[in-house]
């Protein structure tokens, strides 16, 4: 039963945070998360990004030498 009441919160905080700014949807959609995550579930439509590879430091090679511009 929580974990319905739960997940009923979640629904209404996303359909909230459709009219919302992106600031505010923002932080409604962290909390429609958050809720999730006590109803038990994460929802089939929730995608999240994967992080971004790191960047590599150029070879040395290329910051030596007589210092052109």
């Amino acid at each position: 039963m929580e974990q319905e009441f739960y997940r009923g919160l979640a629904d209404r905080v996303r359909t909230i945070a459709e009219k919302a700014d992106p600031f505010t949807r923002r932080r409604l959609l962290d909390l429609a998360k958050l809720y999730d995550t006590k109803g038990g579930s994460r929802p089939a439509h929730s995608v999240e990004r994967p992080l971004p590879l790191p960047r590599t430091t150029p070879p040395a090679t290329i910051f030596s030498g007589p210092g052109e511009v």
